[in-house]
């Protein structure tokens, strides 16, 4: 879509996230901005028949369809595409132990492949922004980054890739194999070079990049506090896993003398330009100061149920001022999960730990949408839809046959399974429609997910690595 194209959306019931609902209405966008919203017909046109609609002005009739932000996704692996269904019943140390050594085999036609099918995947539930964190960076097995930065591009939606990292291996008390770790010198040098050549802090950005080392059993303090300096010399944001097991928070107290909260403050590791992921076991003091420093969380609640790690404190965080977005995680641990199907298993996983007016649907809303975009520090151009945002929207189908029982269409879209798309627009331009991808060839996506999973075991079993070797060993461990 050229910067001139213009689109007019009709007869949409409208939910902005910020500022009432409109039960039937019109937004008008221009460029990749939304200019106007409102109720009734737009001005200048007929009501029911856009008669006076501008000449060259895309128009979508929304009748029968709810309006919400575009999704926006805090917390993923994409390249774990390529190993779903693997260790089903593992705790989260003993799922990385079994497939740690299958990722080590990795190579950037997988990173592509995984990438465009799980970018693809998240496009078809409503995701018009994603970030990813990949900390897995084998020698020799080309440009990762890269390569799943052109899959971004390929699919169209907007991407904060995280450079993530690794140093500390099994030889210095770390969790991963040596294989899978980098020197520091060569990890500061790496993301420094990813930030010069990819980040673009423009308002309309389709690419950020963040800093990300990958979590406190698996990154050294030297690790942790220089890429921090790092980050905010260049501007950028902060990522790692904090807090998501109970596992962890042992591992640092023994290693660290520390919880996880308390230990990222002492490595400067709180404020307003950090986010983590999961954030699951935290104390009345953890989320205090997670809300008075402004530090963001990524909740993954199947992700979490998945590895039986527990439910995060997410409403008591909310009530105390912490901003929360929402993750999917890595597929392979939270198999072929859809963004917006993570609306409805926080709400659910909420009501189920602190009853049922823990999290209502306009919440659940608000942190798929608006708490992600704060998360990524772009709580000013998406997260909302506002004249002056960009024109990243979703438009779902809440007139079904089935769907249509349900009278209030944000219920219907959070309490329920996700319904269909009618569009996904990203900056105004179409991405999906009618339930299909229009970016990308929709069954060549999916190919590509599945060659790059036959593709990573091969190239594991020539490194004498079997995955389902790996799974037994870790589960005796």
């Amino acid at each position: 879509m050229s910067a001139e194209s213009r689109v007019l959306i009709e007869n949409v019931h409208i939910a902005p996230v910020v500022g009432p609902e409109i039960e039937s209405g019109y937004i008008r966008i221009e460029g990749d901005r939304i200019v106007e919203l409102g109720a009734g017909a737009a001005p200048g046109t007929s009501a029911g028949a856009s008669a006076g609609a501008s000449a060259g002005t895309v128009l979508i009739d929304g009748t029968g369809c709810l309006a919400t932000p575009g999704l926006v996704n805090t917390h993923h692996h994409l390249y774990q595409w390529a190993s779903q269904g693997l260790a089903q019943d593992a705790t989260l140390f003993e799922w990385l132990v079994a497939l740690y050594q299958v990722w080590a085999a990795m190579d950037a036609e997988v990173v592509h492949g995984a990438a465009t099918a799980g970018l693809g995947w998240l496009a078809l539930s409503g995701c018009t922004t994603s970030s990813d964190h990949h900390y897995v960076f084998p020698k020799g097995r080309g440009d990762l980054l890269a390569a799943e930065i052109e899959a971004a591009r390929e699919v169209g939606i907007r991407f904060h890739p995280a450079r993530g990292s690794m140093d500390r291996g099994e030889s210095q008390g770390g969790l991963p194999p040596d294989v899978v770790v980098e020197e520091l010198d060569d990890i500061l040098a790496a993301t420094a070079e990813a930030v010069d050549a990819y980040h673009d802090p423009s308002p309309s950005s389709m690419l950020r990049v963040a800093v990300a080392p990958c979590s406190p059993f698996s990154a050294s303090a030297d690790l942790m506090t220089e890429s921090a300096a790092l980050a905010r010399d260049k501007g950028v944001r902060l990522h790692t896993h904090i807090a998501e097991t109970l596992d962890e928070d042992e591992h640092c107290v023994a290693q660290f003398g520390l919880r996880p909260v308390d230990y990222m403050e002492k490595l400067g590791w709180l404020g307003p330009d950090v986010w983590f992921a999961h954030t699951v076991h935290l104390s009345d003091s953890d989320i205090g100061k997670l809300a008075d420093t402004g530090t963001g969380s990524a909740h993954c609640p199947s992700s979490n149920g998945r590895l039986g790690a527990g439910i995060a404190r997410v409403s008591e965080m909310l009530r105390r001022g912490a901003n929360v977005g929402l993750g999917v995680d890595g597929s392979a641990s939270s198999e072929l999960t859809p963004l917006a199907g993570e609306m409805r298993q926080a709400l659910l996983f909420q009501r189920a730990r602190y009853g049922p007016g823990a999290l209502t649907a306009r919440q659940a809303l608000e942190l798929a949408t608006l708490g992600g975009a704060r998360n990524l520090g772009r709580a000013a151009e998406l997260g909302s839809i506002e004249p002056g945002k960009l024109a990243d929207l979703a438009l779902w189908r809440v007139d079904g046959p089935f769907t249509a029982a349900v009278a209030d269409p944000v219920c219907a879209l959070v309490f329920g399974p996700p319904p269909p798309l009618a569009r996904v627009l990203v900056g105004g331009r179409s991405v999906v429609e009618d339930g299909e991808l229009r970016t990308v060839a929709q069954d060549a996506a999916g190919r590509a997910g599945v060659a790059a999973r036959q593709r990573l075991l091969r190239l594991a079993e020539e490194r004498g690595v079997s995955a389902a070797e790996e799974v037994h060993r870790s589960a005796g461990r």
